[in-house]
């Protein structure tokens, strides 16, 4: 039962680790990558679908994506959705194929950009200790019903402990290299 709580405990770690990740690739440091569209939602035929979904995205050159719907008919759709989402950047329709050039990141725009990713790692930190609170309480329930002695529980509560400070650490590594990417010119 203690090595179910800890798996638990662990994977559910990983995935907050996976989701941290993921985010942090939505956050553009300057270079282009086709994961900052992704989180871009299309209407295609009555119901909202990643863009991905509609359209290939590819990388042109550092500063500029080159998106190509598969339908013509989608072209003026797909730039419209990039034009009003949240990523503050400006399509241009050349025939079929939508070129979107990112601008160079500001002083002022690279410091909000660290404020983000700071919000994002805090949130990863709150998630990965929500996660051991939940082992505790599972282990805490265990002791209650007399299912583990008081030292099997101490040891269970000490490994979770240990195994969070190691994920902790992970976003703390995490946040340190994605800072370092949004800062550097």
């Amino acid at each position: 039962m203690i090595e179910d709580i800890k798996k638990d405990a662990e994977t559910r770690m990983g995935k907050s680790i996976a989701a941290l990740k993921q985010e942090f690739a939505r956050i553009r440091t300057g270079r282009a990558h086709p994961s900052l569209l992704e989180h871009i939602k299309v209407p295609y035929y009555g119901t909202e679908v990643p863009i991905n979904q509609v359209a290939n995205i590819a990388v042109g050159d550092a500063r500029q994506l080159t998106v190509t719907p598969w339908e013509k008919k989608m072209v003026p759709v797909v730039e419209k959705a990039i034009a009003t989402s949240d990523l503050g950047l400006n399509p241009s329709t050349s025939g079929d194929v939508i070129r979107v050039t990112l601008p160079p990141l500001t002083e002022e725009r690279r410091r909000e950009m660290s404020k983000v990713v700071r919000a994002e790692a805090e949130a990863a930190r709150v998630a990965i200790r929500n996660i051991r609170r939940d082992a505790n309480s599972d282990l805490k329930a265990l002791l209650k019903e007399k299912e583990i002695t008081e030292d099997e529980a101490r040891r269970a509560e000490e490994a979770i402990q240990k195994m969070t400070d190691k994920y902790i650490a992970e976003v703390d590594k995490l946040l340190q290299q994605k800072e370092a990417e949004l800062m550097e010119i």
